[in-house]
């Protein structure tokens, strides 16, 4: 009995063993095709390298950004002095209906009339107004993106001779630590501003 109970454990710890190694040599395997599978330039023996640049720097030095922000400037300007006129002549016909209030001239049917007027005339102020600030933020938007785009497509003619894995554009609050050696901002304000000229006046 003894011996019967010896052999059975001696057969199951040998059946046990070779499941085990049975186990470990399909994960190598497994593991050694997943890596050939997703291989990146970190296995593939090429170094990982990093740059940034400084968007601050960019925003302050890429003249099609010099070029929104007179564009934008120049939009609101109009904005203002369209809205300043609406409003001017709707203050010019409630001091209009004043005085002929005040003066006694003024009858209910008249008060009326004009109460639905200024009504009229602030509302539609109101709407234009919306309407022209819903123009300035498509416009904004439209040509930020423009820029961004710009500037993505720069940098990916950039990386064809300078092989970085990643490049950033560095923010405050953002990254706690930055190796300067790594900046590209230089080269990325000299480049956008070679490549992408603002138009002719």
């Amino acid at each position: 009995m003894k011996n019967g109970l010896l052999t059975w454990n001696v057969i199951l710890s040998l059946v046990a063993g070779y499941l085990l190694i049975a186990q470990f040599s399909s994960k190598k395997s497994n593991t050694k095709s997943m890596k050939a599978a997703y291989s990146d330039s970190a296995s593939s023996g090429n170094k990982f390298r990093m740059a940034y640049f400084e968007m601050d720097s960019i925003a302050a030095s890429f003249d099609l950004v010099k070029e929104l922000r007179t564009e934008l400037a120049k939009k609101e300007a109009e904005i203002n002095t369209e809205l300043d006129r609406l409003s001017k002549n709707m203050q010019q016909r409630y001091n209009y209906y004043q005085n002929q209030a005040q003066a006694g001239t003024l009858s209910q049917a008249q008060s009326e009339t004009a109460s639905q007027e200024l009504k009229s005339l602030d509302d539609q102020m109101k709407n234009r107004k919306q309407q022209l600030d819903t123009e300035l933020n498509e416009l904004t938007m439209r040509r930020q993106n423009d820029i961004k785009s710009k500037i993505e497509d720069f940098l990916k003619k950039y990386n064809q001779t300078k092989n970085y894995s990643y490049i950033v554009s560095y923010e405050q609050g953002l990254f706690y630590f930055k190796d300067t050696a790594y900046n590209i901002t230089p080269d990325v304000i000299k480049g956008l501003n070679e490549l992408y000229k603002p138009k002719a006046k």
